[in-house]
This record gives structure tokens, C-alpha cells and sequence, in this order.
């Protein structure tokens, strides 16, 4: 069986073709058609495959089966032995050549700078990243070095340096100064881009530099023990450009400040929140403090004659410490007091006057063993946590003594 001839080798802006149907078979519910000739770039190396048309038909997939043959997923069938006027989908084409060219030149900056390999890449429909190996297995590099890579890959852009695609001889091949070892043994593709970037590839790059017009790294992140580079190229990155241009400009607009002056207002802005949290909380303490002051006067007795508080603060558990120290400095005061943690579950403290024979931690304890809940300490003053119920549990052991 004859292999279909990969135009794209030789020419990846070649985007309208005839091709003779050499096969087509129903293949659940699309078509699977094999061309004598292809221009069409097969999902592979992290690359998404092209999209486009064969006559009439529409292509969604192009894979490779394991015999290394190139098939395109058709949304109807084509007659085995026609010849089919085809077109390639460019926007989508020129898409994926920026970003390859970009993933090979960022590699490259993360190589001869900071001694990176990179062992992935993955092309998806808004960004692409690269995955990387770094020396002593490092997961993340300083923004600086992240701006060292950039700068790197943006001025090799701005000097349009060429990008060279063909298969060497085995001879040259050998003498190559790869920046990394090829993944297969024969057939040996290579793209060289500029004079300090070579490596093994398949896939489609455009023909100079200069042609991705700015690369964008988003950023740097651990994954899997390696570190993941994200970065758009192209009109992918004037548009992430223009994104963070307008949001830049609607934020500044809101605050009534320039772009430039925007990280300062922004820091004035938190600096001014957060004192106003440091005086909101405090006035919140005052008034739960002063509102349990109240309730004392007014609260139910237990048979010894104690005073009885039982109730949930609004605050934390750290007030509820504080609530509790406070109440019990008036003799004949048991306090019962909850603080609200999240799902029907509570921080609690349990306390009692000095002249009160109560044992709070023992209290506590019992309160909790219904509820698989945690409790304990001294006789007059407790601390633990578990379900909310533990407040009620406890509230009538007491009244019910």
C-alpha cells in the first residue's frame, strides 16, 4: 500500500490541493477517507490536526493510524477513485504554525538559559504550554527569568530570523547540533530557527520569525514534578494584549487614576480595607461582648442558683475564648459558649465561675460522645469541637441536674 504523500513537508502554506480517493469506509457516524496526496497536518507532537474540506465534504479529524498512514474524518463519504479539489482551513493553519514555532523557540531560551529540557507540548484552542524538565528538578523559575525567556524569544521575533524545515542525510544528520536527540530512528525531519535553535519535527512552522509577531509567556507552574510554561503567540497574544489593555483601562476608569498610577491606588484601596477590618472587627467584638453582658443579667438559673449562658457567638473561636474569660470573672456564671466553623459544626468553650462546682471539662466531654465530637480540660474551663448540637446536649445535662 502506497503512503500518502505529506504535502505539508515541503510547503506548509500550501492550502488548496487535488488529491485522488484511494479509500473511504463508514466509521460510526463520520467517514474515514485515505488520499494519495495530503496537505492536511495529522494531530500529532502536540500539534492539533488541520481542519477544511475535500470537495464538498468537510474534514473534522486527521490522524494517523499505526502503520504511520494519514487518515481525515469526513462528515460525508467520497467515491474511491475520484479526484477531489481540497482546502485547507488557513486561520486555523497559520494558528497552529505560530504557536509550534513559538513552543520551539521558548524551548530554546529555557535551554541555553536556565539549562530546561522540554519533554511536551500541547496546542489547545486558547493557549498552549510546553512541559519542562529542570536542572535539580526545579518546579518554578523567579518572574524575572520568566521575562529573561520572553525577551529572549521576542527579540529573535523583532529580527525576523529564518526558519528552516527539511530531512538531512544521515551523514548531517549526525553532525547536527540538535538540542535534543531525535524520537525516531529514520525519516528524520528537522526545523532550525535562527542560528542557535535546531531540534527534530514534524509539524508546520511558518517560514520566518518575524511571521509570529510577539510571544507572550503566561506563566510558569509545577505539574506532575516538572514545571508547565503557558504562552500565546500571535493574534493569540495581541488579543490577550488588547484583554488586559481594556480591563487595565475599565479598572483605572472606576478608581478615577491613570493606568500608571493603578497598582498604587489598588494597594492604597487594600491598605484602607484592611483597617477598616481591624475597626469593623473590633466594634463587632464590643458589641458581642456587650450584648453577653446583658444576657447575664437577664439569663435563666441553674438549681444551684448559677446563671446560665448558653448560646453561639458571631465571631470566632478565638471570641469566644475572650467572651467566656469575661463572663466568668462575675461569680456564679456558667457559660456555654459556640463558634459557628462551618457545616452544622462549631468551635466550643465551656467555662464557670470560680464558685460554681460545675467540671466544664468533664461536661464537655459527655457533650460530645453523642456527636463523635472532641472536648476537654480543666474544671472550670474547657475547650473543644464537633457538631453544633454539642451546645443543646450540654445546655440540658445541666438544666436537667
Amino acid at each position: 500500500m502506497n503512503m500518502t504523500e505529506r504535502l505539508y513537508y515541503d510547503d506548509a502554506y500550501l492550502t488548496q490541493f487535488d488529491a485522488a480517493v484511494l479509500e473511504c469506509a463508514a466509521d460510526g457516524d463520520h467517514f474515514r477517507v485515505r488520499l494519495d496526496r495530503s496537505a492536511f497536518y495529522p494531530t500529532s507532537g502536540g500539534q492539533p490536526h488541520d481542519t477544511g474540506t475535500l470537495g464538498d465534504a468537510h474534514v473534522t479529524d486527521v490522524f494517523v493510524d499505526e502503520a504511520g498512514e494519514v487518515w481525515h474524518a469526513t462528515d460525508a463519504p467520497l467515491e474511491p477513485g475520484a479526484r477531489v479539489r481540497s482546502r485547507i482551513d488557513w486561520p486555523r493553519r497559520f494558528d497552529h504554525m505560530q504557536q509550534h514555532a513559538a513552543d520551539h523557540m521558548i524551548a530554546s531560551a529555557l535551554w541555553r538559559l536556565l539549562g530546561g529540557v522540554t519533554i511536551g507540548l500541547h496546542v489547545s484552542h486558547d493557549t498552549s504550554t510546553i512541559d519542562v524538565a529542570m536542572p535539580d528538578g526545579v518546579t518554578r523559575i523567579s518572574p524575572a527569568d520568566i521575562r529573561r525567556v520572553e525577551d529572549d524569544v521576542n527579540a529573535r521575533v523583532q529580527r525576523d530570523v529564518p526558519v528552516r524545515c527539511w530531512f538531512p542525510e544521515a551523514e548531517e544528520l549526525k553532525a547536527l547540533p540538535l538540542r535534543k536527540p531525535p524520537t525516531v530512528a529514520g525519516h528524520v525531519r528537522v526545523v532550525a530557527i535562527g542560528e542557535d535553535e535546531m531540534v527534530a519535527c514534524g509539524g508546520t512552522h511558518p517560514s520566518s520569525a518575524g511571521q509570529l509577531g510577539l510571544v507572550k509567556v503566561l506563566g510558569a507552574a509545577p505539574t506532575r514534578g516538572k514545571m508547565r510554561v503557558s504562552f500565546v503567540a500571535g493574534m493569540r497574544a495581541l488579543r490577550d494584549y488588547q484583554a488586559m489593555y481594556d480591563r487595565a483601562h475599565e479598572a483605572a476608569n472606576l478608581l478615577s487614576t491613570s493606568t500608571d498610577n493603578l497598582v498604587g491606588q489598588v494597594a492604597a484601596m487594600q491598605e484602607a480595607l484592611k483597617d477598616a477590618g481591624v475597626q469593623l472587627a473590633r466594634l463587632r467584638r464590643g458589641a458581642v461582648l456587650d450584648e453577653l453582658e446583658r444576657q447575664a443579667e437577664t439569663a435563666p438559673r441553674l438549681k444551684g442558683g448559677a446563671v446560665l449562658i448558653a448560646r453561639m457567638v458571631d465571631g470566632d473561636a478565638a471570641l469566644a475564648k475572650d467572651a467566656a474569660s469575661r463572663l466568668i470573672r462575675r461569680p456564679g456564671v456558667v457559660a456555654l459558649l459556640g463558634a459557628p466553623t462551618g457545616e452544622g459544626r462549631a468551635a466550643f468553650v465551656f467555662a464557670r465561675s470560680a464558685d460554681v462546682d460545675i467540671h466544664m471539662g468533664r461536661l464537655l466531654s459527655e457533650a460530645a460522645k453523642p456527636f463523635g465530637g472532641k472536648g476537654g480540660g480543666r474544671p472550670d474551663f474547657a475547650q473543644g469541637g464537633g457538631s453544633a448540637a454539642m451546645l443543646e446536649e450540654a445546655k440540658n445535662a445541666l438544666i436537667g441536674k
